[in-house]
């Protein structure tokens, strides 16, 4: 007599992780914040308001005037200051009208509109991105720059100079003539013989999410390590001069701590409807993901939070009353970094 046999189970498909992420990146992000209801985990670990840690090593370049490695989890960036003198004469006639005395209100501490607009109209600070070292597959060496790193640099010198961070005083080459026994001593007036450009490049040597706060950070550091020569106007030789000796040399007096933070929104269905999550420090596949992306940079050097810049894009879902959350998020983040910073001071 005949038996009939059992049918096999049809084998279940499975995918591994890496490839599940790359076929299916929206539902892949998603499983992951939806198995632990309770304390969502991200698909690298993280729960939703998780940061990674910072890493900061400064003057780790030698032929440069200050500079910085920043490490936030895989995203590693490398910045160096470099600084050249800009001639009173050759700015005034590449920039136009221009003053040619120096004024004690450029070294107050908050900064004003004439400081700024005269920082931006002589480039004094000149920031540069370098994405393409092989940081990402998306970064080859040797390729133009991308969209991103234009972007990030547009961003950047908006942030240095909306938040006054470094005093035009500092870049200042200024020369007091000698005194005449025919004038007062008090009306000579200090006269502005040239300028410091600072040429700010950072260099990504990998990248995986946050560039923008990565490499402000990495600019932080750097100006704040930053040993610029003390130049001076020779009077016989007509020219500016700097001197050798080290002890003269001096520091950057920056203003504040002004501090960015990124969030990602992540929506829970493609359709825009369902659970949202922010996701504080998003990586690069988090950031391919989302949308929407906020930017809050807030300063608490003075004791208390300052809301310096908020950039947002992308969706709407965050409203005000999120903006305000963000902030306190940023706070926490802000004494982090203030934390790492004053330990490599």
């Amino acid at each position: 007599m005949a038996t009939a046999t059992p049918a096999k189970p049809t084998p279940t498909l499975s995918f591994p992780r890496p490839i599940f992420a790359a076929l299916s990146p929206h539902p892949f992000l998603q499983a992951h914040l939806t198995s632990t209801p309770n304390t969502p985990l991200r698909a690298n670990g993280r729960t939703a308001q998780e940061t990674r840690p910072i890493g900061v090593n400064t003057d780790a370049l030698t032929h440069s005037h200050g500079s910085a490695v920043v490490r936030m989890g895989n995203t590693v960036a490398v910045c160096g200051v470099r600084g050249e003198i800009l001639r009173a004469e050759d700015a005034a006639s590449s920039s136009g009208s221009l003053s040619s005395t120096a004024d004690s209100s450029d070294d107050d501490d908050e900064g004003g509109e004439e400081e700024q607009n005269e920082m931006e109209q002589l480039r004094l600070l000149v920031p540069n991105i370098e994405l393409s070292t092989g940081s990402t597959p998306a970064h080859i060496p040797g390729s133009a720059p991308s969209t991103l790193a234009q972007t990030l640099v547009t961003r950047l010198r908006a942030l240095l100079l909306s938040t006054h961070l470094v005093r035009l005083s500092d870049l200042r080459i200024a020369y007091t003539p000698p005194a005449n026994p025919d004038e007062d001593a008090e009306a000579q007036e200090v006269q502005v013989k040239g300028y410091w450009v600072l040429y700010i490049d950072t260099m990504f040597l990998a990248l995986d999410g946050s560039a923008f706060d990565c490499a402000w950070l990495a600019m932080l550091a750097a100006l704040r390590a930053t040993l610029l020569p003390h130049a001076f106007w020779d009077e016989e030789l007509e020219t500016i001069l700097c001197s050798d000796e080290p002890e003269k040399a001096a520091r950057l007096r920056l203003r504040g701590l002004p501090v960015p933070s990124s969030f990602a929104v992540f929506e829970g269905s493609e359709d825009g409807e369902g659970v949202e999550w922010v996701l504080s420090d998003p990586d690069a596949f988090e950031d391919s993901v989302c949308r929407e992306s906020v930017c809050v940079v807030v300063d608490g050097s003075q004791g208390k939070g300052l809301v310096r810049r908020v950039e947002k894009s992308g969706g709407g879902l965050v409203d005000r009353e999120n903006i305000k959350v963000l902030f306190k998020k940023g706070m926490q983040r802000w004494k982090e970094w203030e934390k790492v910073l004053e330990e490599r001071k």
